[in-house]
């Protein structure tokens, strides 16, 4: 598993605790510092079989200042990738990849139900 994620996002290093107390290995990945490209995204949400809005940290700060609630609806699906892949800051996080699974954020019931 690729466990994706901001360190200091509290959200982040809860979902850090969680995978560690169930004994699930994963290998670290900061997106500050090592963000996914834009042909990551596109394999990771073909394969979680999400919206791509999804994919978008819309609480952050970076996705407020730019607008892009009301610019990604006229935005096609290649631009919103790279604008993604532009700043780590703009993706959703945590994300854990696994062969058959890719989870978005951390919501504890979906992990339970997709890992245990």
């Amino acid at each position: 598993m690729l466990f994706i994620c901001y360190p200091k996002c509290s959200t982040c290093r809860k979902a850090q605790d969680w995978l560690d107390a169930h004994g699930i290995a994963y290998t670290l990945r900061d997106i500050k510092t090592d963000r996914p490209s834009a042909e990551e995204l596109r394999t990771w949400q073909t394969r979680s079989g999400l919206p791509l809005r999804r994919f978008f940290n819309t609480s952050g700060l970076l996705y407020k200042s730019l607008g892009l609630k009301d610019k990604l609806p006229d935005m096609d699906e290649s631009a919103q990738l790279e604008l993604l892949a532009s700043d780590g800051m703009l993706v959703r996080r945590p994300l854990l990849v696994g062969e058959s699974t890719v989870l978005v954020g951390f919501r504890q019931a979906e992990w339970e139900q997709a890992l245990l």
